[in-house]
């Protein structure tokens, strides 16, 4: 099977700034996917999504083909990542690209994601039977017995009440945090749906460590300290 890799990767970050081109560990953080994507030999091109003329420079020293900029109406705080999958997918349609089995996307956020947790998830697609795969780590929080919400009456409850007693966070339903290490998934369900979750979607555990997404500057000096080590 034939796949293309996604790096998105936009201007204007504001949790930290210069996010995508900060460097880590000797490497601006776009180019730990990047470098990840290169690894992987089922990839056949790897590409990136950017509206920063900076992050493409950047992006192309590090390996990846820039062929298009990303329109200002996707390069917005709240512009869906979805519609900027979408965007690349039915840009490289128009321009004659092969066609490919999958899109695999490597959120730059991730940058402490080994080559196996993509090839994990690739293994987990050929398998034929899902529209697309994520990847989820231990979840830090339960909504069984640990996360609470806001009522309008100004008292708080469980976001999921328990039909029975539950004491202990090993007796609650085991559930997981979604992360931002990798998805693959077919380019005909981005094009033709509006979310992850409108398919059939499969999952690949990645363990804690590996699992960090950088939205912050706490985060990203909790990279650093992982990386040094």
């Amino acid at each position: 099977m034939k796949y293309i890799a996604l790096v998105c990767a936009r201007g204007g970050s504001k949790g930290v700034p210069n996010k995508n081109i900060r460097v880590l560990g000797g490497r601006p953080l776009i180019g730990w996917s990047i470098q990840t994507a290169q690894a992987i030999k089922k990839i056949s091109k790897i590409i990136l999504s950017t509206d920063s003329k900076v992050i493409a420079e950047v992006g192309r020293l590090q390996g990846a083909l820039v062929p298009f900029m990303r329109p200002d109406a996707l390069s917005q705080d709240n512009s869906p990542e979805w519609m900027v999958w979408r965007h690349a997918l039915e840009f490289l349609k128009n321009n004659g690209d092969e066609d490919i089995d999958g899109l695999i996307v490597i959120p730059p956020t991730a940058p402490l994601r080994a080559v196996q947790d993509v090839e994990n998830c690739i293994n987990e697609f050929e398998k034929g039977d899902a529209d697309v795969v994520i990847t989820v780590t231990d979840a830090h929080r339960s909504p069984f017995f640990n996360m609470v919400r806001n009522n309008e009456d100004g008292f708080s409850s469980l976001v999921i009440p328990p039909t029975k007693a539950i004491t202990r966070r090993q007796d609650a339903p085991q559930v997981y945090d979604m992360t931002t290490v990798a998805y693959v998934i077919k380019p005909d369900f981005v094009i033709n749906n509006a979310g992850l979750f409108e398919g059939k979607v499969r999952s690949v555990h990645v363990p804690i460590e590996r699992a960090l997404d950088i939205d912050t500057m706490l985060d990203f000096r909790i990279a650093e300290c992982l990386i040094s080590e």
